[in-house]
C-alpha cells in the first residue's frame, strides 16, 4: 500500500505527497522512503496510515497548482519559433542575450529548463529520480518529488533576495540538495554556478564575487568556514544555505536548507510561475568557471539552450535511453561544477528520466567501489585516473590471488581482448570467448558493480592505451568523448555502435566540425559550431572574441584529426604543444603516454623542454594513497613493488627508490625510455634527461585539477629548480 508523506515546515500549509513502494530486488527497486534529506536536526516528516487508492503515486492533480499555467509545454514551444535574429552570437553580460544557432543541421526550436522538466513530469513524474543513503539505507525521491522540491528551494531562494542574473554559487559534494539548488536556481531567474569543494578562500571569493552570487549554498562547517571568512568582500552576498551538516552555532543570514524551503513555502506559487514565464532561451542559467591554469578561472556562459538541446541530443548520441525505453541507473560522483558531470547527471538525467544515485563524500577516496556495487549502474562516466585507479586496483588484487586464479584471469583476459580487437562490432563470440566471460569475466565485473553497465564512458582528458586494453579483456567497452565547457559537454561522442579505439567519436548530430592550418598528416586546431556553443566568458570580451570567431565557430586551441569515416582523435593542445630551441614542434602527451604504458612503476610523466636544447621528463612513481586526506604517501603500490621485484630491488617506498637511488629501478627506467626513444619521429623527439619526484602529483598538491587532469603550468613552477637542474651543463 502507498504510504501519504505530510512534509512539515515552520509556519507553512501542509504540503502532501504520496510515495509508493518499489518491489524488492536491486537498488533501483529499493522501497521509497521519507523525505529525510539531511534534515536529522530539523523537523522530520511524519508518515502516516492513510493513503489513496493502490497503486497511486504523485498524482497530476496534487501538481496542478504547482504547475504554471503561464508556462506553454514544450510541444508548443516547439511551435512558436524565438525570435533572436537581432541579438549577437556572443555577449559577456549575466543578463545579456544571444543569437541561437538554429540551423538546417539543428532545427529543434528552443525551449527553457523548466519546459524540459515539465515534459519530463509528465512522462516519468512516478519513477525514481534520485537516490541517497542516509543512515546505511538507500531512500529514493520521484520526478514529481524532485519537482516539488525544486519549487520549494526556488522560492525559498526568491525569498532570500535571489535577483535575476546573479547567481547562487554551489559549494559541496554531490547530493540531492545540490540538485535541487541548481534546478531551483534556473526557476527562480538565477544562475547555477558551481565550485569546487577543493577550491581556497580566495578561489571561492573570485569566483563568487565575479558571478555577483547572492546566494552560496554549503555542504559542510568546512565550507562554511571558507564562505565567512571572505564574506566581507562580496558585496551581492545576502545569504549561506547549510545542507548535509548543520552550522555549530546560529548565525544571522546563514540558513539551513530546511529553513530556506520553509521560507518558500510563505512565498505564493504564482510569483514563482511569473518568473518562470519570463524565462527565454537565450539567457544564461550555468555558469561553468575553468581550472585558470593560464591566469584567472573564466566564467563560461551557458544559455537555457544550451543545456536543453545538449541535454537532448548528446545523450541520444551517446546511446543512453529514455526511461520509457529503459531508465538508466547513474552514480553521481565526479564533481558537479566541472561540465562533464553536470551534463551527464543533472542535465541529462533529467531529460532522460534516469535514476540518479548519489557516492559518499569520499568517493575517490576508496567508498566508490561499495556503491557500485550496491547501485549497479547502467551507465557509467569516469574521467581517465578514475579508470587507471580501477585497473591498478585489479591488478594488486590479482596479484595476490593464487596461481590458478591469477592463471584464469590472465587467460579469460587474453582470450576477451583478441575477440574485441579482432571483431570490435561483432556481436557473434566464439565458444572460447563466451567460456572465459562465462567462468570469469562475468564475476570480476559483478565484482566491480558493472554487471549491469553497458555504457561506459570517460573525458575531461585522454586515455591510454594500455587502460582501454585492459578494459577491453574484461568485456569492458570504454567510449570517448571529447568537448569543453565551452561546448556545454560533449560535442564528439562515441556509442555501443558508433566507437573506433583511440577516438572521440563523432560529431553529435546536428553539430558541425572543421580543422584549420592543417599540417602535412592532417592535423589542425579544432574548430566547432553548432548549439552546443557557450554565449561568451563573463566580464571577459577580450577573451571571448579570441574563442568565437565572427562567423560563430570556437576555437578550442585542440589539435587533431579526423579519419575518413569522421572519426576524431585528438593529438593535442596548442597552448601545451612543446617549442625546442631548434623550432621543433612536440605533442607531449603521446610521448608521455607511451612512458607509462612502457614503465608500470610510473604514475605521472611530464614532458619539459620549451624553448630549451632538448627534451626532459619529470617522473612520478606509483603509490598508495592516505584514505582520510587522499594524499600520496611513501608507499609503493603493489604493482609497482612488483616492478621492482622483477628488475631485482627489493624497495617497498619512493624514498628508497629516490633517497638511495635505487640501482636497479633507475637502470630499468633509462632502459624503458630508451626503448621508448628508439621509437621516436626523430631525434628531437627523444627524452635525453629525466628524475623521479619523491610525491605522486594530486590534487592537495597542486599538480592535478578537481578532475584529476594534469596543470602543467604549476607543475613547471613548482619543480622549477629541477627542471632547471636538466639544462645547467648546457649554459657552463
Amino acid at each position: 500500500m502507498p504510504e501519504m508523506l505530510l512534509l512539515r515546515s515552520a509556519g507553512s500549509v501542509l504540503r502532501t505527497v504520496f510515495l509508493s513502494r518499489l518491489p524488492p530486488g536491486g537498488p533501483g527497486c529499493v522501497r521509497k522512503l521519507s523525505l529525510n534529506l539531511q534534515y536529522q536536526q530539523e523537523v522530520r516528516p511524519s508518515v502516516t496510515n492513510s493513503s489513496p487508492s493502490d497503486g497511486q503515486a504523485l498524482s497530476k492533480e496534487s501538481l496542478s497548482h504547482a504547475l504554471p499555467l503561464s508556462s506553454p509545454s514544450p510541444e508548443k514551444a516547439r511551435g512558436a519559433q524565438l525570435d533572436c535574429s537581432e541579438e549577437p552570437l556572443w555577449t559577456t553580460r549575466a543578463d545579456g542575450r544571444v543569437h541561437l544557432r538554429v540551423h538546417p543541421t539543428c532545427p529543434q526550436p528552443p525551449y527553457t529548463v523548466h519546459q524540459m522538466f515539465h515534459e519530463v513530469l509528465d512522462k516519468y513524474g512516478d519513477l525514481s529520480a534520485l537516490g541517497f543513503k542516509r543512515q546505511g539505507v538507500w531512500e529514493h525521491i520521484s520526478y514529481s518529488q524532485y519537482y516539488l522540491l525544486a519549487r520549494r528551494t526556488a522560492k525559498g531562494f526568491l525569498k532570500l533576495g535571489l535577483e535575476r542574473a546573479h547567481s547562487v554559487a554551489i559549494l559541496g559534494f554531490n547530493s540531492p540538495e545540490w540538485f535541487f539548488s541548481a534546478v531551483g536556481t534556473v526557476f527562480a531567474g538565477g544562475i547555477v554556478t558551481g565550485i569546487y569543494t577543493t577550491s581556497s578562500p580566495e578561489a571561492c571569493q573570485y569566483i563568487a564575487h565575479d558571478s555577483r552570487a547572492n546566494i552560496i549554498v554549503v555542504d559542510t562547517q568546512k565550507q562554511l568556514e571558507k564562505i565567512l571568512k571572505i564574506w566581507k568582500n562580496l558585496p551581492h552576498l545576502k545569504a549561506v544555505v547549510t545542507y548535509r551538516e548543520a552550522p555549530a552555532r546560529k548565525m544571522a543570514r546563514v540558513y539551513t536548507m530546511h529553513e530556506v524551503m520553509g521560507l518558500g513555502d510563505e512565498l505564493p506559487e504564482e510569483t514563482l510561475d511569473a518568473v518562470i514565464s519570463a524565462q527565454q532561451p537565450n539567457q544564461c542559467c550555468v555558469l561553468i568557471y575553468t581550472s585558470g591554469t593560464t591566469g584567472s578561472p573564466k566564467g563560461v556562459m551557458l544559455s537555457q539552450d544550451n543545456v536543453t538541446w545538449t541535454a537532448r541530443h548528446c545523450s541520444q548520441a551517446g546511446g543512453i535511453q529514455a526511461a520509457e525505453v529503459r531508465q538508466e541507473v547513474v552514480v553521481s560522483y565526479l564533481p558537479l561544477s566541472h561540465i562533464a558531470a553536470q551534463f551527464y547527471d543533472l542535465w541529462a538525467g533529467i531529460r532522460c528520466g534516469a535514476h540518479i544515485c548519489f557516492a559518499e563524500p569520499d568517493a575517490l577516496q576508496g567508498s566508490l567501489a561499495n556503491t557500485l556495487r550496491e547501485v549497479e549502474p547502467t551507465s557509467h562516466l569516469g574521467v581517465p585516473r578514475v579508470w587507471e585507479k580501477i585497473m591498478e586496483r585489479i591488478q594488486e588484487v590479482g596479484a595476490g590471488s593464487g596461481f590458478i586464479r591469477r592463471k584464469m584471469l590472465l587467460w579469460a583476459m587474453s582470450v576477451a581482448l583478441e575477440q574485441n580487437v579482432t571483431c570490435p562490432s561483432s556481436d557473434l563470440k566464439s565458444f572460447k570467448a563466451r567460456l572465459a566471460d562465462y567462468l570469469v569475466l562475468a564475476k570480476v565485473r559483478q565484482a566491480l558493480g558493472f554487471a549491469r553497465c553497458q555504457k561506459n564512458f570517460y573525458g575531461a582528458a585522454p586515455l591510454t592505451t594500455e587502460t582501454e586494453k585492459f578494459f577491453l579483456g574484461l568485456n569492458i567497452h570504454l567510449y570517448g568523448g571529447y568537448g569543453l565547457s565551452e561546448t556545454s559537454g560533449p560535442h564528439f561522442i562515441s556509442s555501443l555502435s558508433n566507437h573506433r579505439p583511440g577516438s572521440s567519436g563523432k560529431v553529435v548530430p546536428g553539430c558541425l566540425v572543421k580543422l584549420v592550418n592543417k599540417d602535412a598528416e592532417g592535423v589542425g586546431e579544432i574548430c566547432l559550431w553548432g548549439r552546443t556553443i557557450f554565449m561568451g566568458y563573463l566580464n571577459m570580451e577580450d577573451k571571448t572574441s579570441e574563442a568565437i570567431d565572427a562567423e560563430g565557430w570556437l576555437h578550442t586551441g585542440d589539435t587533431g584529426r579526423l579519419d575518413e569515416d569522421g572519426f576524431l582523435f585528438i593529438t593535442g593542445r596548442l597552448k601545451e604543444i612543446i617549442i625546442t630551441a631548434g623550432g621543433e614542434n612536440v605533442p607531449p602527451v603521446p610521448i608521455e603516454n607511451a612512458v607509462k604504458m612502457e614503465l608500470p612503476i610510473i604514475s605521472n610523466a611530464m614532458l619539459v623542454g620549451d624553448q630549451r636544447k632538448f627534451l626532459s621528463m619529470l617522473l612520478t612513481l606509483k603509490c598508495m594513497l592516505d584514505p582520510d586526506a587522499c594524499h600520496p604517501t611513501d608507499h609503493l603500490t603493489e604493482q609497482a613493488v612488483q616492478f621492482c621485484r622483477q628488475v631485482g630491488s627489493s624497495a617497498t617506498t619512493v624514498s628508497e627508490i629516490v633517497g638511495r637511488r635505487d640501482e636497479a629501478v633507475y637502470r630499468a627506467i633509462e632502459e624503458g625510455i630508451q626503448r621508448v626513444n628508439r621509437k621516436a619521429a626523430a631525434q628531437p623527439y627523444h627524452i635525453q634527461k629525466w628524475a623521479i619526484l619523491q610525491k605522486d602529483f594530486s590534487v592537495a598538491g597542486g599538480e592535478l585539477g578537481p578532475t584529476l587532469k594534469l596543470r602543467r603550468f604549476t607543475v613547471l613552477d613548482k619543480y622549477k629548480d629541477v627542471i632547471d637542474s636538466f639544462y645547467q651543463e648546457q649554459k657552463k
